[in-house]
């Protein structure tokens, strides 16, 4: 298996074009896409009901994760494929940019990406995209240096350390500011950053800061001041206007020609997933371990970041309920944030 790590930092990598930061560093995720269920045993081991032998016939299949919450829930899988005859070859990146153009050129067949970026490349590509689970809900959190926030009202007023401008975050985050009555531009000052990283450092520089972080992110900056707290958490913050949508940050997602040509493979692809999400769920010092190993972040912070991902394999109907909300709750925002328009039945895997 050929991993390549090119990790630069996570540059907004997350979220920035579709999940929690600013997934891809751009300011505009449409700029950036220019260019199964599983068994525990008594022995606390995961298995599935699926078949050990690859089904490629030799043919290689790319999968390409952003490095991040989107690739973690995968790293039982990467491990179990180089020993197993899978005929996976993975490829981890740190930025939206890297993934946008390997679709487009069809150098990918399976990736890991912020949810609204898969909208965004299937209307790009006509509709040569879809859907094959969500991998991850929501990871944002609004974070302070102090104990003074306890509502989103009390927000009102602070300047807010921020990534992810022109991005779902700034979307996510204006969306239940406005939902609570709090205009994002007059209410409050959101000072945004280019990456993460620069949240994170202005955080523990403020004695008083409130900064709006993903994990791992979050777990860094309380490993580096105790005094760091998480005070919102944007996913619960969403449920509570309980519009019918769900925060969602990554997604499983397919070139269509490829699923069209190769159904068992899908079958059997989904069903190993399925059992490295509840791995890594379920034994989270040792996937902590192989997290290290894959050089997504060091084990010590994924250890404690792991429960708080909300890494998941939700596929079917389920998931065309949950991310079609979602969508339209984005497109409602910025419909180029989306692609331009939301996706058609088509772009739902299996639903």
């Amino acid at each position: 298996m050929k991993i390549n790590n090119l990790l630069k930092t996570f540059a907004a990598v997350i979220f920035c074009a579709g999940i929690l930061s600013g997934c891809g560093g751009s300011d505009n995720a449409s700029d950036a896409a220019a260019n199964g269920q599983t068994k525990e045993s008594s022995d606390g081991t995961i298995s599935s009901e699926k078949p050990e032998e690859n089904t490629t016939d030799g043919e290689k299949v790319n999968i390409t994760a952003l490095s991040g919450p989107t690739a973690m829930g995968m790293t039982k899988l990467m491990s179990d494929s180089e020993s197993g005859n899978y005929g996976y070859e993975f490829n981890i990146v740190s930025a939206v940019d890297e993934v946008s153009p390997l679709v487009v050129k069809g150098n990918t067949d399976i990736f890991c990406v912020p949810a609204n970026l898969a909208s965004v490349l299937y209307n790009k590509t006509e509709g040569e995209v879809q859907v094959l689970a969500i991998n991850t809900l929501g990871v944002i959190y609004i974070c302070e240096n102090g104990d003074t926030v306890k509502q989103i009202s009390d927000l009102k007023g602070k300047t807010v350390y921020a990534s992810g401008k022109g991005a779902t975050p700034e979307y996510a985050l204006n969306y239940i500011l406005s939902q609570n009555g709090i205009d994002p531009e007059n209410d409050l000052n959101i000072e945004w950053k280019s990456e993460h990283a620069e949240c994170l450092a202005a955080l523990l520089a403020d004695e008083n800061g409130v900064a709006m972080l993903p994990q791992p992110f979050v777990t860094s900056a309380k490993l580096q001041n105790e005094g760091v707290n998480v005070v919102l958490d944007l996913t619960e913050e969403w449920n509570k206007l309980d519009d019918g949508s769900s925060m969602i940050t990554g997604v499983v997602a397919v070139r269509k020609e490829f699923a069209e040509k190769n159904p068992e493979i899908i079958k059997e692809f989904l069903a190993r997933y399925s059992d490295s999400v509840e791995y890594v769920n379920s034994n989270v010092a040792e996937a902590a371990s192989l997290v290290e190993k894959y050089g997504i972040i060091k084990a010590a912070v994924a250890e404690k970041a792991i429960p708080e991902c909300n890494i998941v394999c939700i596929s079917s109907s389920e998931m065309k309920e949950m991310l079609a909300g979602y969508l339209k709750v984005l497109f409602g925002q910025n419909p180029q944030s989306v692609g331009g328009a939301e996706p058609a039945e088509d772009f739902y895997y299996g639903a």
